[in-house]
């Protein structure tokens, strides 16, 4: 059965870690598709593709280069995190195949939760009813704020890690993670195109159909940032939204001045992403679009 992986890995300002990530992927019987550190993010966004179990055996060997290096008490940066490794997704290339992945992932995460003494939380299709299934719900208060309630992780101890804090992993539909950078500072623009977006999509918008969307400043670069996740791509195409933010950038006394695919896309999806710059590396087939 062949899988995607996309970890999120709560580091971006180290270039050892990333050279000893990039090193260790490129030396693996996987498919590597994506690998990125951001500055401000604080980040690094990692896509690789295989058999299950060569995916698997991967993330857990690359978790033991990484883990040791990250410590969320000294972690600065403007993504929501609660973990060191912060969630690790997983997509199926066949949705034929989601029956057999699911134990699969469970036995992925009981694994990583009992190696680290790490909370470990199914989401999305893998959840089970005992906690909230979204990720934005999952991450609410943040790293600090995972030791000001009760948790119920799947795997792992009922605390927090001192020091990875927990890990979210599951079984999830296909989805695109974009971004695009406005040239100011104002933080207030990029909050009020994400939330507009919010709006437009609680209200039923046929453009906006779940899309995902925060603003972010990018202090090392003088920008701010409008960050979008498409939880519906066969629904919402991605070159309306771009045009979109252009022209309400434009009308708010700013420019869209850079896009940036996070991740991977499928090739349905780059016949309606125009505007979108991406590697071939970083087209994925998947045999059914979800």
């Amino acid at each position: 059965m062949r899988i995607l992986a996309i970890p999120n890995w709560s580091f971006g300002r180290s270039n050892a870690l990333l050279r000893a990530c990039r090193d260790f992927l490129e030396s693996q019987p996987v498919e590597l598709h994506y690998l990125k550190s951001d500055l401000d993010h604080n980040r690094t966004v990692s896509a690789i593709s295989g058999q299950f179990d060569v995916v698997a055996e991967c993330l857990h060997e690359l978790a033991e280069r990484i883990l040791p290096g990250i410590d969320l008490n000294r972690h600065i940066g403007v993504h929501p995190r609660i973990g060191a490794l912060d969630v690790c997704p997983f997509v199926v290339t066949n949705p034929a195949d989601e029956a057999e992945a699911k134990p699969l992932i469970e036995s992925f995460a009981d694994r990583l939760a009992s190696r680290w003494n790490l909370p470990v939380f199914l989401y999305e299709k893998s959840e089970k009813g005992r906690h909230e299934a979204s990720l934005p719900l999952l991450r609410k208060g943040g790293f600090g704020g995972l030791f000001l309630r009760e948790i119920d992780p799947d795997f792992g101890p009922a605390i927090p890690h001192p020091q990875f804090g927990a890990s979210i992993v599951g079984l999830r539909d296909f989805l695109i993670a974009f971004n695009i950078n406005l040239k100011t500072s104002d933080l207030a623009v990029a909050k009020q195109i994400a939330m507009e977006i919010r709006e437009l999509r609680a209200k039923g918008d046929p453009c906006f159909l779940g899309v995902r969307s925060l603003g972010f400043p990018l202090p090392s670069r003088d920008l701010v940032q409008v960050s979008m996740n498409l939880t519906l791509p066969d629904m919402t195409p991605i070159d309306p939204l771009i045009e979109w933010v252009r022209r309400r950038a434009s009308e708010l006394g700013t420019v869209a001045c850079e896009n940036e695919l996070i991740g991977v896309i499928r090739p349905i999806d780059a016949l309606a992403a125009s505007f979108l710059p991406y590697q071939p590396q970083q087209i994925v087939a998947v045999t059914h679009a979800f």
